[in-house]
């Protein structure tokens, strides 16, 4: 009896480490898989945050919450299941659906640049939250369409690095990375949009080396904001404009990506080390960027000639805000307060807040 419970245990144990084993391999094809879809992560991190700059602070932090349980749903329910079946079934059509995505995140990088340089579409700087919770709903509503688009290209980029992987092993790992991308990105941005909040708190304490601090959170928040919002608008042509380059030299058309990698090998060469490699990496994105922007200019001038598609356009924008009028505007402090140890004035821009304490900073 004892020999059998200790053969016993010892299947137990070999089981186990087998598992774990499993775990460590699947734990590090996700983090590979993470690294390659880094770009599109930090895309996505600049990208949010325009979503929230004119609302109350009220509202940020369950918006945020809002986007990124919609993040999840993209993920999880509709991104992994498609790509998986694709990826087992009918790997041919992953490249064409992956474009169609870059070609709407083109149309939406050019459409802002174009709202912006014409005054087509301007937008209203009330915040969101005063305009009732329609209008929020399709101001998340939009947020989610996009994270639908940058979500697909880091699940696929993630899925290119494990494809040799068992079918299995492919849907634990593309689970791993996304919800640890999505609780990465959304994090950041939450982390990003409280900032001055922080500020503010810093400025209460008593030291002066504290205070200067947190004066200069608060005054840099517009700053940083208005930064984010550019490159909000500059990673969709790039990120756009590279799905499409990478997808016409798989669909055979070899021609703008075999240009574009020579320049950017002639770049590489002619600066050693790690700069050159820099150097490259700019060189690739800049002329995605001028292809996103390109192609995206041609979908909205296709756009603004349907006699269906300007105005309905326009009014999806109006409902979710301006994204691009300047972080002045933010709406997040008001009036010009003095921290309560003396720290002095502290500057505060936007709408005064609502009284039921939607900032955890002191007010």
């Amino acid at each position: 009896m004892s020999g059998g419970l200790m053969a016993l245990l010892d299947d137990v144990a070999a089981l186990a480490r087998v598992t774990a084993a499993s775990v460590d391999d699947i734990g590090a094809a996700a983090g590979r898989a993470s690294m390659k879809a880094a770009g599109v992560v930090v895309d996505d991190t600049a990208v949010t945050p325009q979503y929230v700059k004119d609302v109350s602070p009220a509202r940020e932090l369950p918006i945020i919450w809002r986007i990124t349980k919609g993040s999840l749903r993209n993920k999880l329910v509709f991104i992994l299941p498609v790509i998986l079946l694709l990826s087992q079934f009918a790997p041919w059509l992953l490249t064409p659906i992956l474009m169609l995505g870059g070609s709407y995140l083109c149309f939406e990088g050019a459409e802002k640049i174009w709202s912006k340089v014409s005054g087509h579409g301007a937008k209203t700087k009330t915040p969101v939250v005063e305009k009732g919770k329609n209008a929020e709903d399709t101001m998340v509503g939009g947020a989610v369409r996009t994270d639908l688009i940058l979500s697909a290209e880091i699940m696929v980029i993630s899925l290119n690095e494990v494809a040799d992987e068992p079918l299995l092993s492919r849907a634990a790992i593309l689970l791993v990375v996304a919800i640890g991308i999505t609780v990465l990105v959304y994090g950041v941005v939450a982390l990003i949009i409280r900032m001055d909040d922080f500020g503010l708190h810093l400025a209460g304490r008593s030291s002066p080396t504290v205070q200067k601090i947190g004066h200069g959170l608060v005054k840099g928040m517009p700053g940083l904001l208005t930064v984010i919002s550019v490159v909000g608008t500059a990673a969709m042509l790039w990120v756009g404009g590279h799905i499409i380059l990478v997808g016409l030299d798989e669909l055979g058309w070899h021609a703008p990506y075999e240009a574009v990698h020579h320049v950017e090998v002639l770049v590489h060469d002619a600066v050693p080390g790690g700069l050159g490699a820099a150097l490259a990496w700019l060189t690739n994105t800049f002329f995605s960027a001028v292809l996103g922007l390109v192609w995206g200019a041609v979908l909205v001038l296709v756009w603004e000639l349907l006699p269906f598609g300007k105005g309905g356009h326009e009014a999806d924008h109006e409902a979710h805000g301006d994204h691009e009028d300047g972080a002045g505007q933010r709406g997040k402090h008001s009036a010009t307060g003095t921290a309560p140890d003396g720290g002095g004035p502290v500057n505060r821009s936007g709408p005064t807040p609502p009284v039921d304490g939607g900032s955890s900073a002191v007010r």
